[in-house]
Parts: structure tokens; C-alpha cells; sequence
């Protein structure tokens, strides 16, 4: 929160170009078309132009985490991203670890992107995090079963 000179808290007037600039900052580099998926996560709205200040200020804070947290690690990590998905991205790094995905952070992005048309495992939501963890349950599945009745067929 932002302070005045006299100590009393303001709310920051963000402004949809505010918005852009932080999509397309170098830690972000959002496309247009994830940038509207983060607007539509946070607001429920398909249009930035619909956005009212304490959306669009909504906007600008789910952004600025994000750019956050690009900024403080390239590896993967459990901080930033969207709080409400904390726990199901954990789930998330037991799994892939189990695939041996864990030293490759780009290796579950890619995966997500694909499926997901999302750049980053943090900015999933709910749903889309459960949908992933169902196909990496599968995954997992699909190995275990290799290595128990493949392993005569090498």
C-alpha cells in the first residue's frame, strides 16, 4: 500500500496502459493473447475496456506479482504465481519429480503451454491445476506400467 506525505493510505490509480507495460515488460513478455487470460482469471471480463479502477488495479497487482517473481528465480518455485493454486502446484512437484521433470522448470512450462496456452505453471487457476495434476497422474501411471511389463520387451 502506498502512503502520502501525511501518512494516509491511497489506493495507486493504475490505468490500462499501466496494464500493458507490465505485460510486455522483459520479465513478463506476455502475449496479448495470455494477457486477456490473466484479465479474464482476475475479472471475470473478456474486455479491458470493461474494467473498472479496482479491477483494473486487481489486474495490475496479479501482474506485478508475476513480474515479481519472474524477476526472483528462474528456477521453479512454490512463492508468487496465484496464491488460491499454492497447494495444488505442490501436487504439481511431487508428480513431476516422479517423471523426473524436477531440474528442468521449462520442461512443465512447455507442458503447460501446450495444453494450456499459459506461459507459466504459477498463473494456472484452479480448475486448469487440477486438470494438469489428472494428466500427470496419468503419466506417472503410464510409466510405472512401462517399467513393470515393458522392461522384457528391451
Amino acid at each position: 500500500m502506498a502512503y502520502s506525505s501525511r501518512g494516509r493510505s491511497y489506493a495507486p490509480h493504475y490505468t490500462i496502459k499501466t496494464i500493458w507495460g507490465l505485460a510486455k515488460s522483459p520479465e513478463l513478455l506476455l502475449s496479448d493473447e495470455d494477457l486477456y487470460s490473466i484479465i479474464y482469471r482476475e475479472t471475470g471480463k473478456e474486455s479491458m475496456r470493461k474494467l473498472n479502477q479496482k479491477e483494473i488495479n486487481k489486474v495490475c497487482s496479479a501482474l506485478s506479482e508475476m513480474k515479481d517473481s519472474a524477476k526472483g528465480s528462474k528456477s521453479r518455485t512454490d512463492v508468487g504465481g496465484n496464491k488460491l493454486t499454492k497447494e495444488q502446484r505442490r501436487k504439481i512437484y511431487m508428480l513431476t519429480e516422479e517423471l523426473g521433470w524436477n531440474n528442468n522448470n521449462a520442461r512443465i512450462n512447455g507442458f503447460v503451454k501446450k495444453m494450456f496456452k499459459v506461459e507459466r505453471l504459477e498463473w494456472l487457476n484452479n480448475n486448469q491445476c487440477s486438470r494438469l495434476i489428472e494428466m500427470l497422474k496419468s503419466m506417472v501411471d503410464r510409466e510405472a506400467s512401462k517399467k513393470e511389463g515393458g522392461s522384457n520387451g528391451n
